[in-house]
């Protein structure tokens, strides 16, 4: 969403040129490189643009607060980008507000010449297997909102009693959810993960880590910063099996840089016997992680009195085919691995969020061509409820200014109607009102901002965000 509008507001002010009675000369003293680049005569179009962004919480930001890890900080820096974008004399930002509750799309649509659906994926891919569940078992995106805050998540509570848990996924969400599990405290206390996470994994007893997936080395989907990150985990060893990586050393030459790279790294951490240092530091370390490949859950195993997790059953697998239709295919072999946390990051997928838009629901997307939604005038999508629930921020971002390009190329083309005026959030705010939603703007938002920064000075922390929304709503009216 913020991607969208910074696109929206920088460029929508620039002009678009189309040949008529404008003298060169005059034009280059305004704009010279539009003279240089496409020789006039010329009439300037100036497009302005203003965009209100709505938001279900009281606070900013989404994935950038609540997905990326607490020890990745400066993933956190686009908050200053974003910041700058709501701050813009074109721009305003409406928390507060659930699109598809207190106000529908239709009315949205009813008061804006363009409405941009950017509210990415909240829903679950589920396993499909007996036992999940059980207590023990969670989705990886409700693990990472509990340690990230979001306030849905604040009262999981998960038990880390037990010594050995798996997850089930090889992405790099599944290598946040296992670093997270196994670094020092002494790190984490020092990030804006909230403190109640901190509190737990403090006294967690989790010593073993498997992260399982369905195919073989070469397609873990995880990116090599990632996996550096779980090489180099202060107190951890990597513990592999060497037969899963028998003939991948041999597969080098062919694979594409990236791929190669990583690919080095996961067979140096597996099976290359390893320097006097770093050997002294494998035999210091207290926890270990390792990948499983092959694997492919079948059932989550219970314990005795059939409440809890206690073990999960593993189908065994073979690859066929090669390249990218490389597949997985069961051998009939399964094997039983012992463990009291189960976490499942098989991917998101988005939700409908209004009757009237549409939505394909086999593919959890709404339909779009370039970020036009189908069939539907002045309706458009971005991120991941546009594509699918992939790629990192670059990905979002590129896909998001995607989606601008083609909402600014619309109305310099006349397909988008602006003719009309429209009250925008003028209008919007007339209905929020008799409903009883009072909106948190961009300066309440910094209130809140300002009180976690206070909280977490106080604690040697970057923050302490609020877990509760009548908190953050109390806190940004005061």
């Amino acid at each position: 969403g913020f991607y969208t509008a910074q696109h929206l507001v920088k460029r929508a002010s620039n002009p678009e040129a189309s040949r008529t009675n404008v003298s060169e000369e005059s034009l280059c003293t305004w704009q010279p490189w539009l003279a240089r680049t496409a020789p006039g005569p010329y009439q300037i179009k100036f497009i302005y643009v203003q965009v209100d962004i709505y938001e279900r919480l009281p606070v900013p930001f989404g994935l950038v607060r609540f997905g990326v890890a607490p020890d990745h900080p400066e993933v956190k820096n686009v908050i200053n980008t974003f910041t700058q974008t709501a701050q813009h004399a074109r721009c305003s930002f409406h928390g507060n507000v659930r699109v598809g509750k207190d106000v529908t799309v239709e009315e949205l649509q009813e008061a804006y010449h363009a409405v941009v659906l950017s509210y990415g994926a909240e829903g679950n891919r589920t396993m499909g297997v007996p036992g999940e569940d059980l207590a023990g078992v969670y989705s990886a995106k409700d693990f990472v909102g509990w340690y990230n805050g979001l306030p849905r998540n604040s009262e999981l509570r998960p038990d880390l009693s037990c010594e050995t848990a798996v997850i089930l996924g090889q992405g790099n969400v599944a290598l946040d959810v296992a670093r997270i599990l196994l670094s020092p405290v002494d790190i984490l206390k020092k990030t804006d993960i909230t403190q109640h996470a901190l509190d737990a994994l403090a006294e967690s007893s989790v010593r073993r880590v498997l992260i399982v997936g369905r195919r073989g080395p070469l397609q873990v989907a995880c990116t090599i910063k990632e996996l550096r990150e779980m090489v180099n985990l202060p107190g951890t060893r990597p513990e592999m099996e060497a037969s899963e990586f028998e003939g991948i050393a041999e597969t080098l030459k062919s694979l594409a840089r990236p791929r190669k790279r990583l690919t080095e790294l996961l067979l140096k951490a597996a099976i290359e016997t390893p320097g006097e240092e770093e050997l002294e530091r494998r035999n210091r370390a207290e926890r270990a992680w390792g990948f499983r490949f092959l694997r492919k859950p079948l059932e989550v195993l219970p314990s005795t009195d059939l409440i809890r997790a206690a073990g999960i059953r593993l189908a065994v697998n073979r690859l066929e085919g090669d390249g990218e239709g490389v597949r997985a295919v069961a051998t009939g072999e399964v094997e039983d691995v012992e463990c009291g946390l189960v976490i499942s990051s098989i991917g998101y997928k988005s939700l409908l969020i209004d009757p009237a838009v549409p939505f394909d629901a086999r593919k959890a997307i709404i339909p779009n061509t370039m970020g036009r939604v189908q069939q539907t005038a002045g309706l458009y999508c971005s991120g991941w409820v546009k594509r699918g629930p992939t790629g990192v921020i670059a990905t979002t971002m590129n896909d998001s200014f995607d989606t601008a390009r083609t909402l600014l190329q619309d109305i310099g083309k006349g397909t988008l109607d602006v003719s009309t005026v429209k009250p925008g959030s003028q209008g919007v705010s007339t209905l929020l009102e008799k409903r009883g939603v009072k909106p948190v703007s961009f300066s309440d938002w910094e209130k809140i901002d300002s009180e976690e920064t206070r909280r977490g000075e106080i604690k040697g922390k970057p923050r302490e965000k609020m877990l509760d929304v009548g908190e953050m709503l109390q806190v940004a009216r005061a």
